[in-house]
């Protein structure tokens, strides 16, 4: 415990309302949302930088990939309907991750994560919808495209389960991504670290946009079962591309996911239960 600190107790345990949080979140999204879109000329600028930033990226795997017709039975079309289709969960993670980003920061250095157990939501759900990236949905739109695109190129006729399974993905992906850097953000229960530990694993994000194939056994177990990255994209493209090799790794995503998010909870509470007041 550090030194002239105060264990914080926060209150007595409350029921989760699934209901109650809902509304909670509809009313949080909303009120910034508002906040966000007064600044109209600033978020549009946001918005164009974000998309502009994904498409340069798209240009480079377009640079490195145009000219090779067939990457370990991937061809270049199918490479870029996985791309866009790692931009859906990964909009949505940056739409809702801003504040892991400077949780060690804001929350537990300068003392805001006090407040945040006055009241009676719980913690987690409070850090993660105080704010919102709106502009990254920008990237979801793209993917969407790109995905329609390729797939169209692709000549093949996806079916309403089809889509309907891939929207169910992203979630999954979303949830994935969440639950990993979660449990990286709970190191700043323990350590004040102000940079935190996040920025290097996030950079491991670019990894499943490129088929796991191409890898290593080693990275390929790693992006799996490790840090599942892979199944926040990879699997389910080819689940939907490739059924007939992957489709077991599809009827795992919900088991990944889940498991990943009950740890990544899991250690969340006992965090704030380690949790110490500054004091102030």
């Amino acid at each position: 415990m550090r030194a002239g600190a105060r264990r914080f107790v926060p209150a007595a345990n409350r029921r989760f309302s699934l209901k109650r949080h809902l509304a909670l979140l509809v009313q949080y999204f909303l009120q910034y949302s508002k906040v966000r879109l007064a600044y109209r000329g600033d978020f549009l600028i946001s918005v164009v930088t974000t998309v502009l930033a994904t498409v340069f990226g798209i240009a480079v795997v377009w640079l490195i990939f145009h000219r090779v017709p067939n990457l370990l039975g991937w061809t270049f079309d199918e490479i870029l309907f996985l791309y866009g289709f790692a931009l859906l969960p990964m909009a949505l993670f940056n739409t809702l991750s801003i504040n892991l980003y400077y949780f060690g920061q804001q929350y537990i250095v300068e003392g805001r994560f006090d407040r945040i157990l006055l009241r009676p939501v719980h913690s987690l759900f409070q850090v993660l919808f105080e704010q919102f990236r709106l502009e990254s949905l920008g990237d979801a739109v793209l993917g969407v495209f790109l995905m329609v695109t390729c797939a169209r190129r692709l000549e093949i006729e996806l079916s309403a389960a089809s889509w309907i399974f891939l929207a169910f993905a992203a979630i999954c992906g979303c949830v994935i991504y969440l639950a990993v850097f979660l449990m990286l953000t709970c190191v700043s229960f323990w350590m004040e670290d102000r940079v935190g530990v996040i920025p290097p694993v996030y950079n491991m994000l670019t990894f499943g946009r490129y088929p796991l194939d191409i890898y290593s056994a080693a990275v390929k177990f790693i992006l799996t079962w490790i840090v599942p990255f892979g199944f926040a994209t990879f699997y389910p493209t080819a689940t939907v591309l490739k059924s007939g090799d992957y489709r077991v790794y599809g009827w795992l995503l919900p088991v990944v996911t889940l498991a990943f998010m009950s740890l990544a909870v899991t250690i969340w509470n006992r965090g704030v239960r380690n949790y110490s007041s500054t004091g102030s």
